[in-house]
């Protein structure tokens, strides 16, 4: 693995056979179709991506691995749903190697693309203690959140009150996160201990991991975070933004 660490990475998870609360359906196993857009948009870039996976053949893998995309497999633990798991896998990723890398950002796999290298941007250098995600044209206090939060609400003792304080900001999304290594480290231990400590006996049809990232950045980071464009893309309007770092469909 060491080898193939960069000092700068986009990484993502791609876990299947699993059904998918999001898309109501299971990914297939060994589809790289679903990845296809990501990884191109990382090599045309000339950028170095790592795809986290738990059923790729290795034929397929051996078919696309390449100098700017390579494959990690894991084994997945069911304890948890995929959108959460794979903060257990950055989380043990960073630990053995964030030595080795200088920035990073973690995307989503098979609905983002990368459209500008953001580690060269001039807000990203200008801004080395801050986090950058996605967002969406969306309040924190909307119906879908209510029900996606529905969880950690009852298990995190401040949740309706971080709700109340914060609930006319900006629906955050982690689907886009990242920013230097000094930054991002911590910031996804945390994550996964929220996660560890309260989502591990979800029982509910909502992944919870939308409210836990934004339970963490309003409570921890609100005043050090920065979202939008340039950053991403208007959340599911499918444009080519030429001013964005990140298109999230």
């Amino acid at each position: 693995m060491g080898k193939i660490c960069k000092a700068k990475l986009i990484v993502a998870s791609h876990i299947t056979g699993i059904y998918d609360v999001n898309r109501s359906t299971t990914l297939a196993n060994d589809d790289f179709s679903l990845v296809t857009d990501w990884a191109k948009s990382i090599a045309e870039l000339g950028l170095h991506g790592i795809i986290f996976h738990n059923n790729f053949s290795k034929a397929t893998c051996k078919l696309h691995q390449s100098d700017h995309l390579h494959f990690v497999k894991v084994v997945y633990k069911p304890k948890f749903n995929p959108n959460v798991f794979r903060y257990f896998v950055y989380y043990e990723f960073l630990n053995q190697y964030a030595h080795l890398i200088k920035n990073i950002f973690f995307t989503d796999v098979s609905d983002v693309t990368v459209l500008k290298n953001p580690f060269i941007e001039e807000l990203y250098l200008n801004n080395p203690t801050h986090i950058f995600c996605g967002d969406e044209p969306e309040i924190l206090d909307n119906e879908w959140m209510q029900k996606h939060a529905e969880h950690l609400r009852n298990k995190i003792p401040n949740y309706a009150a971080y709700k109340s304080d914060f609930k006319n900001e900006t629906l955050l999304n982690c689907g886009i996160i990242g920013e230097n290594i000094a930054v991002i480290r911590p910031f996804i231990e945390k994550l996964w201990a929220i996660h560890r400590q309260n989502n591990s006996d979800n029982k509910t049809l909502y992944t919870g991991d939308m409210g836990a990232f934004n339970y963490l950045v309003r409570t921890q980071y609100h005043q050090k975070v920065i979202h939008g464009s340039p950053v991403n893309t208007v959340f599911k309007s499918y444009a080519q933004d030429d001013l964005c770092w990140f298109k999230h469909k």
